[in-house]
C-alpha cells in the first residue's frame, strides 16, 4: 500500500516536473510559475505541524546558478522520506508555485514489551531501534520485531511469536508495544557423531562447547541450539583432530534437525577422520647466510618419529622467527611446508627461512575496549609501533589477549599505511566482566564443613591486575587472606605479588592441639620459556600451638608438642619453585606431563632454620579408547642447619595425599607414649618422604557426559620416616618419670625407638605403605568432589587407616 502510494505521488512529481519543462520551452505561459518555483521562498508547504516549513523548503533549494531540474525534485522528495519523518510527501503545481503537501509520522511515545519473562525489558530495549520521541516508521518496527525473535533464538526459543501494536495516545503521539510470546525453549535434545571411529562420541562431545539438554539444563545455557557456537565447535573439533596427527580430517557436514517429540534439535556431525600421521624427517632450509640452522632446529618444537601435532607445528614456527629476528633479520619469515608420504602415513616437514617483504608497523589502533586501558593491551605485543611487521608475532599477541579472560573477542586486522611500506594494525576488542563474587561450601574428611566467600577482580580498574579477598568459616577451619598480583612487575612479563593469611585449626581426631598462623607471602614468577616458569617467593609466618593440659592430658598428648605449648613460633624463609608444564590441559589433562620442584630454606631470622626440598611429577598418557593413565611419584626431604634441632611443625606430615587408605597424618612416626600401647597416639611427622601412584580413569560412558562423572583404579605406595624433633624435656611438676605411676617404659611397646629420655616413644620405620583402591570422580555443578575408597595391603601397627575419604567445593 505504501509503495503503490509512493509511486503514485513520484508520478504526480514527474508530471509536474514535465509541465515545468513545456512551460521552459512554450515561453511566457509558464515562465513566471518556473521563475518562482526556483524560490525556495516560492514553495508552498502544507500539512506539516512539528517539521518547519524552512526545512521541507530546504530539500528543494537549487544550488546558485542552478535551475530547479525534474532530477532535482525526485532527488528532494526521496531525501524527504529518507529522513523518516514522513508518511507521505504530495507535489503539486498550484497557480505557478510548487506545492509540498506532507503527511507527517507519528511520534513514538513509549517503547514497552509485553509477555517477555526470560529476556528483560533492558535487553530488549538495546536491540530495538525504535526510541521514545522518535518518529514512528513502519519499516524500522518491522525490524526491530524480527531482532526481538533473533534475541530469543540465540536463547534457544524457536516458538517466539512478537507482534507490534500501536496505540494512539492523541496529538500525533503514539505508544509502542511489543507482544511477545516467548514459547518453549528448544535445546539440543541429542548430539551424533557419524564416522569417528579414532574417538569415541564420548571423548568428542568433551571438546565441543555444546552440549545435551537434561536434568542439569537449569545450570547452564551450553544446551541451547546456537548457530554461532556450532561454528565455533567445528573449529574446535578440527583443531583437535590436527593435534592428535589426523591431518587429512574433515567435517563433511552438520545438520540440526528438530525433534518435537523431545522439544530440541538433534545435531548430527559427519566426519571423515583419515589416517593418523607420524612426523617423517625435519629440515630446516634458508638462504640467509648469518641464520645458524644449528639453532632453528634447536627452536623446533617437533621431531622425527612425534604424532604429527599442528599446534606444535605453530609453536615451532613461532619459536623460530623469534630466533630468525635475534639474528637481525626482523622482516624474514619461516613457512612450513609438510610432505605426505600416505602409505607410510608420515608428514615430512621442511621450514623454509625466506627474507619477507619490508613492512614497517606505522601505528597499532585499539577499538572497542571501554574499560580495559590501551597500554594493557599494548604490552601484549612483542614489538612496537615503527618496528618491522610479522604476522607470526600479531598472531602470538592475539592469542596471548584471547588467554587473557578479560575480552569476549579479540581480532587483529590489518589497514594500509601512509606508504606502501607501512601497515595500521587495528585490534578491536570488547570487553567482559572479570570480576567475580562467590560462596563456596565443601566438606572433607578431615576439616569437615567448611565454607567460603570471596571477591575477586582479574583486571582491577582495567589495570590487568589480580585481587582478591576471601574469608572460611568450617568446623575446625576459620580464616581470611589477601592476594594482590601484577602480572608485568616493571614492565617485563613477570609477575609478581603478595599474599596475606590468617588460619585457625581447631583440635581434632587426627591432630589433637589447636594452631593459629598468621603471615604474609612476597612472590615474584618468572616465565623462562612458555613450558618453564621460576618463582622466587620469601614468607614470613608465625604460628602458636596450643594444648589443653588437663590431669588426663599424658595419655592423651604427645611430649613432644609441649615443648612448643603456647609458644609463637616465628618462620623467615626464601624459596623457589621451578615448574615444566608440558600438559595439554590444566584441568582435565589427558596427555603430556609436569614436572614441579620446589625449595625452601628458613633462618633469616626467625625460630626456625630448615632447608625443605619436594618434587612432584607427574605423567598422563591415553591408553585405551578414552581410558587415560596417570603415573605420580613424589618425594621429599627436611633437614635443619646451622647446629639448630628441627621443631615438630617443621616436619611433614603424611596421610591420603601420599598414600590412599590412610588417615590424615595417619603415616609416619607416632609418639606411642601419648596413649595407651598405641591407642590415640599422636603423629610426629618424618623428615623424609617418597610416593608413587598409578591411576587409570575412565568416563562412565553410559551416562550423559554433562553429568561429568569419571571412575578410576589406582594403587599407592609410599613411606615417611626419620623424626628428628626434640624428644627431652625438663622435669616438670606431674609430668611422667621413673617414679610416676603414669609413666611408659618405652622398651616394652614393640616397633619402637627411644630418642633422648624416656618420656617420649618414638616408633619409626620406613616400612612401605601401599593401598589399591577405587574412585568416583564428578565435576558436578557444586564444585569438583572425589570419593575414594581404599584397602591398605601393607602398614605399619600404629598407622591409622581410612577407607573411606570424599572431599570436594562449590561456587555459586
Amino acid at each position: 500500500m505504501a509503495r503503490s502510494r509512493f509511486v503514485s505521488r513520484l508520478a504526480s512529481v514527474v508530471g509536474f516536473a514535465l509541465l515545468v519543462a513545456v512551460g521552459s520551452v512554450s515561453g511566457a505561459v509558464m515562465a513566471p510559475g518556473v521563475a518562482m518555483a526556483q524560490s525556495a521562498n516560492s514553495i508552498v508547504v502544507e500539512g506539516n505541524q512539528r517539521v518547519d516549513a524552512d526545512t521541507i523548503r530546504s530539500y528543494f533549494q537549487p544550488a546558485p546558478g542552478q535551475s530547479l531540474t525534474p532530477a532535482k525534485i525526485d532527488e528532494a522528495l526521496k531525501s524527504l522520506y529518507a529522513t523518516g519523518l514522513f508518511s507521505d510527501v504530495t507535489i503539486s503545481n498550484r497557480g505557478g508555485r510548487m506545492v509540498v503537501t506532507v503527511v507527517e509520522n507519528q511520534v513514538i511515545n513509549r517503547v514497552a514489551f509485553e509477555g517477555n519473562k526470560k529476556v528483560k525489558d533492558d535487553q530488549l530495549a538495546l536491540e530495538v531501534q525504535s526510541k521514545a520521541r522518535s518518529p514512528l516508521s513502519k519499516t524500522t518496527v518491522q525490524a526491530d520485531t524480527q531482532r526481538i525473535i533473533d534475541v530469543y533464538h540465540r536463547g534457544g526459543r524457536y516458538d517466539v511469536r512478537v507482534e507490534p501494536k500501536i496505540i494512539e495516545r492523541g496529538q500525533g503521539r503514539v505508544d509502542l508495544v511489543f507482544e511477545i510470546t516467548e514459547g518453549d525453549k528448544l535445546g539440543v535434545a541429542e548430539i551424533k557423531f557419524v564416522g569417528n571411529k579414532a574417538y569415541s562420541e564420548y571423548k568428542l562431545k568433551e571438546e565441543i562447547t555444546t552440549t545435551e539438554t537434561n536434568w542439569l539444563s537449569w545450570l547452564k545455557n551450553t544446551d541451547i541450539y546456537d548457530v554461532d557456537r556450532i561454528n565455533t565447535d567445528q573449529e574446535l573439533l578440527r583443531r583437535f583432530y590436527l593435534k592428535h596427527g589426523y591431518a587429512d580430517f574433515r567435517i563433511i557436514s552438520v545438520t540440526a534437525d528438530l525433534d518435537r517429540a523431545r522439544d530440541g534439535f538433534v545435531l548430527t556431525y559427519v566426519i571423515e577422520e583419515g589416517p593418523q600421521y607420524r612426523i617423517g624427517t625435519v629440515d630446516v632450509v634458508t638462504g640467509i647466510k648469518d641464520v645458524s640452522i644449528n639453532d632453528l632446529r634447536a627452536a623446533l618444537r617437533v621431531a622425527p618419529g612425534q604424532v604429527y601435532n599442528a599446534e606444535l607445528v605453530e609453536k615451532s614456527v613461532e619459536n623460530a622467527t623469534i630466533e630468525v629476528s635475534k639474528s637481525g633479520y626482523a622482516f624474514a619469515q619461516v613457512r612450513p611446508r609438510g610432505d605426505r608420504n600416505v602409505e607410510a602415513r608420515t608428514i615430512s616437514l621442511v621450514f623454509a627461512v625466506e627474507e619477507g617483504p619490508r613492512v614497517y608497523v606505522e601505528r597499532i589502533e585499539i577499538r572497542g575496549n571501554v574499560r580495559t586501558r590501551d597500554w594493557v593491551i599494548r604490552r601484549e605485543f612483542d614489538f612496537a609501533e615503527g618496528d618491522a611487521y610479522n604476522r607470526v608475532m600479531v598472531d602470538r599477541a592475539e592469542r596471548r589477549l584471547r588467554n587473557l579472560g578479560y575480552f569476549k573477542d579479540v581480532k587483529i586486522t590489518n589497514e594500509p599505511g601512509t606508504a606502501p611500506d607501512r601497515i595500521i594494525l587495528v585490534v578491536t576488542v570488547e570487553d567482559q566482566p572479570t570480576g567475580e563474587f562467590s560462596v563456596s561450601g565443601g566438606y572433607s574428611t578431615s576439616d569437615g564443613f567448611i565454607g567460603e566467600v570471596a571477591i575477586s577482580e582479574k583486571n582491577f580498574l582495567g589495570r590487568g591486575q589480580y585481587v582478591r579477598l576471601a574469608g572460611q568459616l568450617g568446623e575446625n577451619v576459620q580464616g581470611a587472606d589477601f592476594s594482590f598480583t601484577e602480572p608485568y612487575f616493571l614492565d617485563y612479563r613477570i609477575a609478581a605479588g603478595f599474599d596475606l593469611f590468617w588460619k585457625t585449626t581447631s583440635a581434632t581426631s587426627y591432630s589433637q592441639y589447636d594452631t593459629e598462623t598468621a603471615g604474609g607471602t612476597l612472590r615474584i614468577a618468572l616465565p623462562l620459556t612458555d613450558e618453564l616458569t621460576l618463582g622466587l617467593r620469601y614468607m614470613l609466618s608465625q604460628k602458636e600451638i596450643s594444648v589443653s593440659i588437663e590431669d588426663e592430658v599424658f595419655n592423651d598428648v604427645s611430649w613432644a608438642l609441649l615443648e612448643i605449648n603456647n609458644q609463637s613460633i616465628i618462620t623467615s624463609a626464601v624459596g623457589y619453585t621451578l615448574s615444566y608444564n608440558m600438559l595439554d590441559d590444566n584441568r582435565n589433562p589427558s596427555n603430556g606431563y609436569l614436572l614441579e620442584l620446589k625449595q625452601d630454606f628458613a633462618g633469616l631470622g626467625g625460630d626456625t632454620t630448615y632447608i625443605r626440598t619436594t618434587f612432584d611429577s607427574r605423567f598422563y598418557t591415553p591408553i585405551v579408547g578414552d581410558f587415560v593413565l596417570m603415573l605420580r611419584g613424589q618425594v621429599g626431604n627436611v633437614a635443619g642447619w646451622g647446629n639448630e634441632d628441627l621443631r615438630i611443625t617443621d616436619n611433614f606430615f603424611k596421610g591420603p595425599d601420599l598414600v590412599r587408605g590412610f588417615a590424615p597424618n595417619g603415616i609416619g612416626p607416632r609418639d606411642l607414649a601419648s596413649g595407651y600401647l598405641g591407642e590415640d597416639t599422636d603423629a610426629l611427622g618424618g623428615t623424609m618422604y617418597w610416593g608413587t601412584s598409578a591411576e587409570i580413569q575412565f568416563p562412565l560412558s553410559f551416562l550423559p557426559k554433562d553429568f561429568g562423572l569419571k571412575a578410576a583404579v589406582f594403587a599407592d605406595a609410599g613411606s615417611l620416616w626419620d623424626y628428628q624433633g626434640n624428644t627431652s624435656f625438663p622435669n616438670i611438676a606431674g609430668l611422667p618419670s621413673v617414679d610416676n605411676p603414669n609413666y611408659t617404659d618405652c622398651s616394652v611397646i614393640a616397633g619402637s625407638s627411644t630418642k633422648g629420655l624416656a618420656n617420649v616413644c618414638v616408633a619409626d620405620s620406613d616400612s612401605i605403605r601401599s593401598s589399591v583402591g577405587v574412585s568416583l570422580i564428578w565435576s558436578s555443578p557444586f564444585g569438583p568432589l572425589r570419593f575414594d575408597y581404599a584397602w591398605a595391603l601393607t602398614k605399619e601397627w600404629y598407622d591409622e587407616v581410612q577407607q573411606f575419604r570424599f572431599s570436594g567445593g562449590t561456587r555459586f
